[in-house]
């Protein structure tokens, strides 16, 4: 049995520690997930971007389908403010009855006996068999052997690049796409062709005040040299100090040779570099395609994060949205077969996700005609196949301990203050230091 009382102190400590400021919803309104009438259905997301006007585009056409069901929807701000809130709703007996999370949360989450479970038979039910999804999104919704939450999409860390600049610097084929840039000294060729190219800079990623960026680079590097970080729910460090020294050499090297910049942040610098042309090549999530399209038009696309390191399987950086059934007090107020209809209905609508740069977990879309005609969108959905989820623990995930202390290192060798090796030394520390501390769960 899960000590739920000590788990509800720690995350009220969060909430004193200013966790919950700066929220777009007030706490008072954000708890509005009890039982009421039958009809209604609370869901709960953290898409406050372009993701979330298609998201509302897709929950248009449920209500629509649905009209006897009132679907209330709040949306709440991404990271801890968001899981803070879900937990607190939910250890108080008024949780929505279907929220989203990342899967790099869901350890934690149902590990602290917080989600419901879903079974083989209402997945048979509503049609949401395993068939159904990509093989990695789906696995990656388990914790324990038991499934907890049914996967929306893939979101991997991948390579936008400007074409213009890319064509002035002699980086596309005959078919107008990018040269292969696989392997350290093919990429660093193409950030140097870049910055000749811009007068600028080769390359932009965001490495100030973006712990989750600085985190994607270092996992998709580290995962390349095919090295494992923790085992054992996280108790257990088994972390490649030679390989994290190697993939942070790797990034020392970007910017030594002054290819990307050393102080650019997460609110917009970085992108602004790619948009503006002071940039021939951006490293960020997918889910700036929208702020990027908007900026710069049909002057761009977009592939899978290159393969820098060859000495094991093709890995990048990924998370998986997924809807997930938040523990209620009786199965009447959980409505779960209406739950796990609304997700059946939002996975149908897939193709709308994919046009905000999600990879689409559910099969029949990612197979269709439809989204492999989408451009850029197809041209990195390969990552999917090779996503490198955040290691389990309740240290881990989205907006997590780890990111930022990974990411205060990754940062620092970008502004030239600490080398590879007294860096990875670091990692090291900070990880056993994260394993050592008593999980509040």
């Amino acid at each position: 049995m899960h000590d739920r009382r000590r788990f509800l102190g720690a995350v009220g400590s969060l909430a004193a520690a200013g966790a919950l400021s700066g929220c777009g919803s007030p706490v008072g309104q954000a708890f509005t997930g009890s039982a009421g009438p039958p009809s209604l259905l609370n869901f709960w997301h953290p898409f406050t971007g372009g993701d979330g006007a298609q998201l509302d585009a897709m929950q248009s056409a449920y209500r629509k389908e649905n009209p006897g069901v009132d679907l209330k929807t709040t949306t709440l701000v991404w990271g801890a403010p968001y899981y803070t809130k879900l937990t607190l709703a939910t250890l108080g007996n008024r949780p929505p009855q279907i929220a989203i999370t990342h899967v790099s949360r869901l350890p934690t989450l149902a590990a602290s006996g917080l989600l419901r479970e879903i079974s083989g038979s209402e997945l048979e039910e509503h049609g949401l068999t395993p068939d159904r999804f990509k093989k990695a999104a789906f696995r990656s919704a388990h914790h324990d052997g038991r499934l907890y939450a049914l996967p929306i999409d893939t979101h991997p860390f991948v390579l936008y690049y400007r074409t213009d600049v890319a064509k002035k610097a002699g980086l596309l084929d005959e078919a107008g796409r990018l040269t292969d840039v696989d392997g350290p000294e093919k990429f660093l060729d193409a950030l140097r062709a870049a910055k000749q190219a811009t007068g600028v800079w080769g390359g932009s990623i965001a490495t100030v005040k973006d712990p989750a960026t600085c985190w994607r680079l270092f996992w998709s590097l580290y995962r390349q040299l095919g090295a494992d970080l923790i085992t054992d729910g996280g108790r257990k460090v088994v972390m490649d100090v030679g390989a994290a020294e190697e993939a942070l050499a790797f990034i020392h090297r970007m910017a030594a040779e002054k290819l990307i910049p050393p102080g650019a942040d997460g609110d917009g610098g970085a992108i602004t570099l790619l948009t503006s042309g002071k940039a021939g090549f951006l490293m960020d999530g997918e889910w700036q395609l929208l702020a990027v399209q908007g900026a710069v038009k049909d002057k761009f696309d977009m592939r899978t994060f290159p393969r820098i390191f060859r000495d094991a399987p093709y890995a990048c950086a990924a998370d998986s949205h997924a809807f997930i059934l938040p523990s209620a007090p009786s199965e009447k107020a959980q409505r779960a077969g209406k739950a796990l209809e609304f997700a059946r209905s939002m996975l149908d609508e897939s193709l709308l996700w994919a046009k905000g740069g999600h990879i689409p977990a559910w099969q029949s879309t990612e197979r269709s005609d439809a989204y492999h005609r989408l451009e850029p969108q197809a041209h990195y959905r390969d990552a999917a196949d090779s996503a490198a989820y955040d290691p389990a623990a309740w240290y881990s995930g989205a907006d997590s301990n780890l990111y930022r202390r990974f990411s205060d290192v990754v940062s620092s060798v970008v502004g030239g203050d600490t080398r590879p090796g007294p860096g990875a030394a670091r990692m090291r520390a900070a990880i056993k230091d994260l394993a050592g501390m008593e999980a509040p769960v």
